[in-house]
């Protein structure tokens, strides 16, 4: 190679070389955050951790704020966490259900709220609600007996089977030990102008025994609407469980409370409800595994707050579910119905233990609206499952092997004070049938007046007694 040669091969591979490096260099800017061409110590901002999806309805924590902070602000306080606000909830002021986008532990967040005691009421967890009663759900084989010679007797095929309506000693049974429904409906069999909301699971409202029966929106009352959630059409009732207008019962346990309540009478189908005429609203916060939480039950009572408001006669609301875990935002909730003019009737639980001294809510709920029940057996005798309290279970209905509608146009036995408690929302929905204009508080009084005092509850339960639907009447 002359030198010549040697020389411009040698600029060749500088240049190739030179090139290779420009290349490699560009490749690491690319793969790693650069600075500012100005020397300044600020970098890129990292990137934030994935985010839940707005369209995810899962708050941890249920916070109060003071009456004078605004939504910007609290918005701002949110953000500043990496927070947001899922839900402004309705019918209490600066009720905020907050949405932790970093997935940290719900107690570690309501902490976190807690700490501005500056500008926040309180902040709790957004616990999960479960249902609790016995298991022995089964279909009814039970032996039929002959109709009752009253006129009120219904003709529906299985009414022989309901000894909590008329109990005449069927199936080893005490005669009379029942809520004395005959009577009752001599005065009057229930109105279609009552509205009992079903906060549950959800309602089968297309079960041949309930459908006539159901509430449905009339064309007078606008579509539900939530600024934050949106606009439902509202048609059968509401399903905070899902977010959706679709009430429909995935579990079943909402649909025997309404079949206890309003299941349609003299109608030659099935049973007949404490009402053979009513309106049933759903309000579904469970799912299909009995599972909901404090803010959808919250959520749900909203609901029925603004469709009263909007003129919808909802008077009773049956809450057939409970935890041991106290909630002041659901405890609110409650309160706002109550100030609406809307009964709540809870299950007082299925512990066989005292809520004077283990507390269980909503039924624990010390409020003028809130009527907590126990269960009874066929005989008169507080259901060993049954929790009590003298000072915070107010009163007891039939609530062991009571036979109601299930899904699929299907009846079944089920037991616990989940079934006591649609006799009680049915008897106040009975008392309103005769008495419309009857404020919630003397609605109230006059429920836990009608009873029949009976040994097995004396120092068990406030009024000592069974719920009497005849004398709730007057008859």
């Amino acid at each position: 190679m002359n030198r010549n040669n040697f020389w411009i091969h040698l600029c060749i591979a500088v240049i190739v070389v030179a090139f290779a490096a420009v290349l490699g260099q560009l490749r690491l800017w690319q793969s790693k955050p650069f600075f500012l061409a100005n020397n300044s110590t600020k970098s890129i901002p990292k990137p934030m951790a994935p985010k839940r999806s707005t369209d995810e309805r899962q708050p941890e924590v249920l916070v109060k704020f003071r009456p004078d902070v605004s939504l910007t602000e609290i918005k701002k306080i949110t953000a500043k966490y990496n927070d947001r606000v899922e839900d402004n909830l309705e019918n209490v002021k600066n009720w905020i259900s907050i949405d932790d986008l970093d997935n940290q532990n719900m107690e570690t967040v309501a902490e976190q709220y807690r700490r501005m005691s500056n500008i926040v009421l309180y902040a709790e967890p957004n616990n999960e609600i479960k249902l609790d009663d016995p298991t022995n759900v089964s279909g009814s084989d039970a032996p039929l007996r002959e109709n009752d010679s009253s006129d009120v007797t219904p003709n529906d095929p299985k009414f022989n089977e309901q000894w909590a309506l008329n109990n005449s000693g069927q199936n080893g049974g005490k005669a009379n030990a029942d809520v004395a429904a005959l009577k009752a409906w001599l005065k009057t069999q229930g109105s279609t102008d009552v509205v009992v909301a079903v906060l549950d699971s959800g309602v089968d409202y297309k079960h041949t025994d309930l459908a006539a029966n159901m509430w449905l929106r009339p064309d007078s009352v606008p579509q539900y609407k939530d600024e934050e959630l949106g606009t439902f059409n509202d048609l059968h009732g509401y399903n905070a469980a899902d977010n959706s207008s679709d009430p429909m019962d995935e579990n079943g346990h909402g649909t025997h409370c309404s079949g206890i309540i309003g299941a349609e009478g003299d109608n030659d189908e099935g049973i007949a409800g404490i009402n053979w005429k009513v309106k049933i609203m759903p309000l579904k916060f469970m799912g299909r595994g009995g599972f909901g939480t404090t803010k959808d039950a919250i959520e749900a009572i909203n609901y029925a707050i603004d469709r009263k408001r909007n003129g919808v006669n909802v008077r009773v609301i049956n809450a057939s579910w409970g935890s041991t875990l106290y909630s002041k935002a659901l405890e609110d909730a409650i309160r706002a119905a109550g100030e609406e003019g809307i009964l709540f009737v809870a299950a007082a639980g299925n512990n066989g233990s005292s809520n004077d001294r283990s507390p269980h809510y909503p039924s624990n709920y010390d409020l003028p609206n809130v009527i907590s029940v126990a269960a009874l057996d066929r005989s008169d005798c507080l259901a060993s499952f049954s929790n009590f309290g003298v000072k915070t279970v107010h009163i007891a209905a039939p609530g062991r092997d009571i036979l109601s509608t299930w899904l699929g146009d299907d009846y079944r036995e089920a037991s616990g004070t989940s079934m006591a408690t649609p006799y009680i929302a049915g008897v106040a929905a009975l008392i309103l049938a005769n008495e419309p204009k009857l404020s919630v508080e003397k609605l109230r009084e006059k429920v836990l007046k009608s009873v029949d005092k009976i040994a097995s509850l004396d120092g068990k339960v406030e009024s000592g007694g069974r719920i009497n639907a005849g004398k709730a009447l007057g008859n």
